[in-house]
């Protein structure tokens, strides 16, 4: 099975949800963006933000985070249907990446997929690249996240 034959383009698909506690927020900041809003609440309330906030990149890590275990669980769906699931390899990158909102401790952030696009690489027939909008969006509703991905499909 293609991904073009799992999922119709232009329809979102929800594969997961993050809460975003301050510890988490505080602790990845630590080890990759340890600016003040994302480390310190108090700091934080006198910044633009008004309050903790995550890091954009701590926000698409958690796509990525709900992602794997979607995709394991729709390879085992496929499988258990007698379905050979699409055989996806590496994403060559990404554009267009946003961060629309901030999220603030205590948001969970609900996350989706959708398929833009499948064709095949001209210079190599064996392979399609699929392009994603990948996005989240918070409890309220609110997009906070977006981004276009390509990934890989060996046929």
């Amino acid at each position: 099975m293609r991904m073009a034959e799992l999922y119709l383009v232009g329809k979102a698909v929800e594969i997961g949800s993050l809460t975003f506690t301050a510890e988490d927020i505080v602790r990845f900041a630590r080890d990759f963006d340890p600016q003040p809003f994302h480390l310190d609440a108090e700091l934080a309330r006198h910044t633009l933000f008004g309050g903790l906030c995550a890091s954009g990149w701590h926000s698409s890590a958690g796509w990525m985070k709900c992602f794997v275990p979607f995709w394991a669980g729709e390879c085992r769906r496929l499988a258990a249907e007698g379905i050979a699931p699409p055989k996806l390899g590496p994403s060559p990158g990404f554009t267009g990446l946003s961060w629309l909102k901030p999220v603030f401790a205590d948001d969970t952030i609900t996350y989706s997929v959708t398929l833009l696009g499948s064709r095949q690489l001209a210079s190599r027939p064996d392979r399609l690249i699929n392009t994603f909008l990948c996005a989240g969006r918070n409890q309220n509703g609110d997009p906070v996240i977006r981004f276009e991905s390509t990934v890989l499909e060996f046929v």
